[in-house]
């Protein structure tokens, strides 16, 4: 019988806790392969990930705490894409994907506005101490002392991608005044996004708030660190809806218990899932959220969408959203 469909096998290896199997887009997942494999939890070794995805020809990776090292990808014969849900992609060595012929595309920009809410909610929660805040009234307490002021403060945006550009907009929304670093400023792009461009040492040293909207590269890996912290007034707020690499956790974590700064907000961590006996969850100048920042409904059916959307497009001989430049075909 001829094979009808693109791929002999297609896996899922981490859709834990699930979220594309209770989606409509089941269906096209299995009109790309003969053989689909789900699996419903998140395999932490290589020797895990290697037997799940070892024969597979398409892996459809949901989530970012997967790794997909050279000894992963090298066990890996037949393997042509992985499509990833998400725009970080440090998680996967791309110079050892490229290498072997093995493509890897992305989901860009598809959680922009969400995860910069995310962001603004995470900054306010710290600032406005709304969880010490609703500890104490549901403990009969009452007012304590002041809360932070975010109106006619700076706000410091550390990458100006889609989410650091809505970051600006909704800065400015609530009365901040806004000023960006990047990596390639332009008095273009400062125009086009309404902000001024600042040298990183000022905006370290002169917000009232600090969001990261970098990706973890070999660049911005331990971005900040101590010098940077001390930097910071310690009055500061650090957002981070980036990547957990892009913060030295023990240089956060010593700047929080010796109040550097005010506080911080995280959505991300360089070990995700968060133990719960890590040193971050004892700490009380802290407001910390499981990585949900790109998980409104609206923007993670996109993003689902997205990531099907590509390895459909390889398919048909055009790749889109390509991060590692493959070399493989399709048989």
């Amino acid at each position: 019988m001829t094979n009808t469909k693109p791929f002999q096998s297609v896996v899922v290896p981490d859709d834990e806790p699930i979220v594309l199997q209770t989606t409509d887009l089941v269906d096209r997942v299995y009109a790309l392969g003969e053989d689909i494999k789900w699996n419903t939890t998140r395999p932490g070794t290589d020797l895990e990930i290697i037997e799940l995805i070892k024969d597979s020809e398409a892996v459809i990776n949901i989530r970012s705490s997967v790794q997909f090292n050279r000894n992963v990808l090298e066990k890996c014969p037949n393997l042509k894409i992985i499509s990833v849900w998400g725009t970080g992609v440090n998680h996967i060595d791309l110079k050892a994907a490229e290498e072997l012929g093995i493509w890897v595309s992305n989901t860009p920009a598809y959680g922009a506005p969400y995860i910069a809410e995310q962001a603004l909610a995470l900054g306010l929660a710290v600032g406005r101490q709304v969880v010490s805040n609703h500890n104490r009234v549901v403990a009969g307490g009452w007012t304590e002392g002041y809360v932070s002021e975010f109106f006619n403060k700076t706000l410091g945006v550390i990458g100006t991608g889609p989410i650091g550009q809505r970051m600006i907009t909704l800065g400015k929304a609530i009365g901040m005044n806004v000023v960006a670093w990047t990596f390639n400023p332009t008095e273009s792009r400062a125009k086009e996004y309404g902000v001024t461009f600042v040298d990183l040492n000022d905006l370290l040293s002169n917000s009232d708030v600090i969001s990261l909207h970098i990706p973890a590269t070999d660049q911005s890996i331990d971005f900040i660190n101590t010098k940077e912290f001390q930097q910071m007034k310690d009055t500061c707020i650090l957002i981070n809806t980036a990547r957990g690499d892009v913060v030295n956790e023990s240089a956060l974590i010593t700047a929080l218990e010796n109040n550097e700064i005010l506080g911080a907000g995280l959505d991300v961590f360089s070990i995700e899932p968060l133990p719960k006996d890590h040193p971050l969850t004892k700490i009380n100048n802290v407001v910390l959220s499981p990585h949900v920042g790109g998980m409104a409904k609206t923007a993670t059916m996109r993003g689902l969408e997205m990531t099907i959307e590509n390895i459909e497009a390889f398919t048909l001989g055009q790749p889109v959203n390509i991060v590692a430049q493959g070399t493989r075909t399709l048989n």
